[in-house]
C-alpha cells in the first residue's frame, strides 16, 4: 500500500465530521467543503512527519479549525434575514434578492451524518447542527466560536482545546465564559424540537407537504403555530405570525394547485423539503417541526442549492417526476 493510499484510508472515516466541524465554524456548506479538501491536503504533506503523539482525529481537527480560524479572519458572518432586523409587513412588497449579503447556508444531513448505527451518535450530529444554532454561532468572534463548537458540542476537555490552539485552560475557559454571555444576549435559540423520524412528526411534514401541493391555505394554516416564523434567503423580508405567513404563501407563490412538488430530504437535522414549482428547482425549505405545529420554515430559494442534496434541477425524466409517495424514504438515507 503506498503512503496516498494508506492517507486516504486513514482519514476517510472522518470526512464527514471534518465537513460538519467546518460548516458550524463557517456557516457555509461551499466554504466547508473547499476547507476539508484544504485540511486533508494539508494533513497529505505533513503525513511522513506525524508521529502518532496525538491521535489521528485530533491532528485532523487540529488543522481545520485553524484553517477555519484563518478563512473566518477575511470573512463576514453568515446571517439569515432575522438576523438582519424585524419581520416584515405583509402588505409591503418584496423587495429583490439580496445576492451580496453572506447568506447562512443550509448542510444537507446526506453529507455529514455519520456512517454509524448507533443512534446516540446521530441524534448528537442533528443536534449540533441545527439551523437556529448555527445561526446564533456566526455572532461568536472566531476563536470564540472554535472553542464553544468544541467544548460544547464536541464535549472535548478544556485540556485538549487548549492542547489544539496553543493556549492555556484558564484562557479556554475564560473563552467559552465570554462564548456564553454573548449567547445569552441573543434571542433565545433553544427550540422545542421534535425528532424528524417521529411518526407523528412524519405525519405532520406528510400534511405540509400535501397542503402545499394541493395551495390549500386553510390546511396550511391549522399546521403553523400561531407564532410561526417564515424566512426566504436571499430575499431579506422574513413574516412572523401564521396570518402574515399564509397571506405571503397565499398572494406571493407564483403557482398553484398542481403545480407545485415536495421532495422529502433533510437538512440541519432538521426534516426539509424541496420544493419545484411547474417542474424546476425552487427551494430548500427546512422545517422546525414541534409537538404543537411548525415553529419555523426557512425557505432557501435558488436551484443551485439541489445538486448537493443529490436532487435534480428539473423534475423532467428525473425518478422524482412521478406521483408524490409520503412514505418514502428521504433521498441519501
Amino acid at each position: 500500500m503506498t503512503r496516498t493510499d494508506d492517507f486516504a484510508a486513514r482519514t476517510m472515516p472522518y470526512r464527514r465530521e471534518l465537513l460538519a466541524h467546518c460548516y458550524r465554524m463557517l456557516g457555509s456548506v461551499d466554504d466547508a467543503e473547499d476547507l476539508v479538501q484544504e485540511t486533508l491536503l494539508r494533513a497529505w504533506r505533513g503525513y511522513p512527519e506525524f508521529e502518532g503523539r496525538a491521535s489521528l482525529r485530533t491532528w485532523l481537527y487540529r488543522i481545520a479549525t485553524n484553517a477555519c480560524l484563518n478563512a473566518l479572519a477575511h470573512s463576514s458572518r453568515k446571517v439569515l434575514p432575522s438576523g438582519l432586523g424585524g419581520p416584515a409587513d405583509h402588505r409591503d412588497p418584496l423587495g429583490p434578492d439580496a445576492d451580496r449579503v453572506p447568506w447562512l447556508q443550509p448542510v444537507p444531513d446526506v453529507l455529514i451524518t455519520p456512517e454509524t448505527t448507533d443512534p446516540a451518535a446521530i441524534v448528537d450530529l442533528r443536534h449540533g447542527t441545527r439551523l437556529a444554532l448555527v445561526a446564533a454561532w456566526q455572532y461568536l468572534p472566531p476563536r470564540q466560536r472554535a472553542v464553544l463548537i468544541l467544548r460544547d458540542v464536541l464535549r472535548w476537555k478544556a485540556t485538549e482545546v487548549a492542547a489544539l490552539l496553543d493556549t492555556t485552560v484558564p484562557a479556554v475557559n475564560s473563552t467559552l465564559q465570554r462564548a456564553h454571555a454573548t449567547l445569552a444576549g441573543l434571542p433565545a435559540v433553544a427550540e422545542e424540537v421534535t425528532e424528524p423520524d417521529d411518526p407523528e412528526v412524519r405525519a405532520l411534514l406528510d400534511r405540509y407537504a400535501a397542503a402545499f401541493e394541493a395551495f390549500d391555505m386553510d390546511a396550511l394554516a391549522k399546521l403553523l403555530l400561531a407564532d410561526a416564523v417564515w424566512e426566504m434567503p436571499p430575499i431579506l423580508e422574513w413574516f412572523a405570525g401564521r396570518a402574515d405567513v399564509i397571506h405571503l404563501i397565499g398572494t406571493r407563490c407564483p403557482a398553484r394547485a398542481g403545480r407545485i412538488r415536495m421532495i422529502p430530504t433533510a437538512a440541519n437535522g432538521q426534516p426539509a423539503f424541496a420544493m419545484y414549482q411547474n417542474g424546476e428547482a425552487h427551494s430548500i425549505q427546512v422545517l422546525t417541526p414541534t409537538p404543537a405545529g411548525i415553529a419555523k420554515v426557512v425557505a432557501f430559494h435558488g436551484p443551485e442549492l439541489f445538486a448537493s442534496f443529490g436532487l435534480p434541477k428539473s423534475l423532467e425524466g428525473s425518478e422524482y417526476n412521478e406521483p408524490p409517495d409520503r412514505s418514502q424514504r428521504v433521498p441519501g438515507s
